[in-house]
């Protein structure tokens, strides 16, 4: 079934309820208005009837009748609704003793008295009552053709109800009108949006807007926002991806090369399997950390994070046992100074020991031999110190930022585990920031 439109529907209601109101109207104005035409004519039936029964018929002869029928005939012949009313006289034997000549001839003789009767007359129907005369002697009846009240009630109607139906004609038009002009922002809205290209994420302009249709706008602006940033972090991320997979891949191909041609000298046929294994890891290590920063943007913006109170000594442990083979290696200490205030005290603990474990890991990975990672929550900060490193202070503003590693690093990475930490410390909205300490390096990830 088709559904109507808002405009269409609002239109209809609009429509029906007028003529439902304004049949209503006239039914209830042809009500009190026919009773209010049966009163005043029966009052005028039963006036006159009495005056005619106050007259004296005992000396009607067919001479004074005669005279009589002449004169009411003038009279009807000057107004011609009198034809819609008439009369009669009759003895209590039944005898007709006078009538107007016209409708009175057909009224029967009846004893019942003082009531109001409708008989049929010459196929139409009539309101009779009769009385008796002030001697008894006679009964008149006085009638009146029904068809003739209810016209009268019918011109009494059109000219009470047509003002009133053309001013709710009028008052009808003007409240269509008033819907089109109303739906009219809402039509360029739709046309704004079947106009635009697919690439178009613009806000939708608000302008003109009835106040009940902005929040809808607004939400659908906050959306497309939300779509915009989803696709620039996609063309981000491809774009980023398309870039650090060159060098990684490079170098693959240059060691297939190089293992092709080592094919009869055992040694360097080993090195270069050596080298391609180190390269696939670094690879698989690079595509881990670049699938790992897209679906935390992804579910970042969903917002969609479990929230649970944070135990960072808990948290904290856990990632240095993580790291604890790789730490005895290079024989490096921890130290571990947790406090009941970290930066963040409600989110996802998997996020939490993200941001924990990039730390504790590049901290690790970074450090010479013999060194100290300190790791210390206090205040609502977080911070990670590991001895014996310095970085110069033209390095530290760009640290954090996507793929970006300082020049003479012997170490291998991605450039990708600190920006994850930075990603994740501003949506729990803590800062991450960098300095040279007495200590050595200090990354700190403060509540602000």
């Amino acid at each position: 079934m088709k559904k109507f439109s808002l405009k269409t529907r609002l239109m209809l209601m609009f429509t029906v309820v007028f003529v439902l109101i304004g049949a209503a109207a006239g039914a209830l104005s042809w009500k009190e208005t026919k009773e209010s035409v049966d009163e005043f004519f029966d009052s005028y039936q039963m006036a006159l009837a009495r005056s005619l029964a106050s007259a004296d018929w005992s000396h009607v002869n067919s001479e004074i009748r005669a005279q009589t029928h002449r004169a009411l005939k003038d009279i009807r012949d000057a107004d011609d609704d009198d034809d819609a009313i008439g009369f009669a006289v009759f003895d209590n034997q039944g005898r007709r003793i006078f009538d107007d000549n016209e409708e009175g001839k057909e009224f029967s003789f009846n004893t019942q008295t003082g009531a109001f009767f409708n008989e049929m007359n010459d196929d139409d129907l009539w309101r009779v009552i009769r009385v008796k005369s002030a001697d008894g002697s006679f009964i008149i009846a006085v009638g009146q053709e029904l068809e003739y009240r209810s016209d009268i009630a019918w011109d009494m109607i059109e000219e009470f109800m047509t003002p009133w139906l053309w001013g709710l004609a009028a008052l009808l038009i003007l409240m269509l009108l008033v819907i089109v002009r109303e739906f009219r922002p809402l039509r360029r809205l739709v046309g704004d949006i079947k106009q635009r290209r697919p690439e178009d994420l613009s806000p939708l302009a608000a302008d003109g807007l009835p106040t009940e249709i902005t929040p809808l706008v607004g939400a659908v602006n906050g959306l497309l926002f939300k779509i915009e940033n989803t696709f620039q972090r996609e063309r981000r991320f491809v774009a980023d991806a398309a870039h650090e997979l060159r060098t990684p891949l490079t170098a693959l191909n240059v060691q297939l090369e190089v293992l092709e041609m080592s094919a009869d000298d055992q040694k360097s046929r080993e090195k270069a399997v050596q080298n391609l294994s180190q390269g696939l890891k670094r690879a698989a290590h690079l595509v881990e950390q670049l699938l790992a920063l897209s679906r935390l943007d992804a579910s970042l913006a969903a917002d969609e994070q479990k929230k649970e109170v944070l135990e960072w000594g808990k948290i904290c442990r856990s990632i240095f046992d993580e790291y604890a083979e790789a730490a005895a290696e290079k024989n490096i200490k921890f130290v571990c100074e947790v406090g009941k205030e970290g930066p963040i005290d409600e989110g996802n603990p998997a996020l939490a020991a993200t941001i924990v474990r990039n730390l504790v890991e590049n901290a690790v990975k970074y450090s010479p031999e013999g060194a100290a990672v300190s790791l210390k929550t206090t205040n609502g900060r977080l911070s990670v110190i590991n001895s014996g490193v310095k970085v110069d202070e033209e390095h530290l503003s760009k640290l954090g930022q996507r793929f970006y590693r300082p020049s003479g690093q012997n170490e291998k990475g991605s450039g990708l585990g600190l920006s994850i930490v930075k990603l994740i410390a501003e949506y729990y909205g803590c800062a991450l920031s960098f300095k040279n300490t007495e200590q050595g390096f200090c990354v700190e990830v403060e509540r602000i």
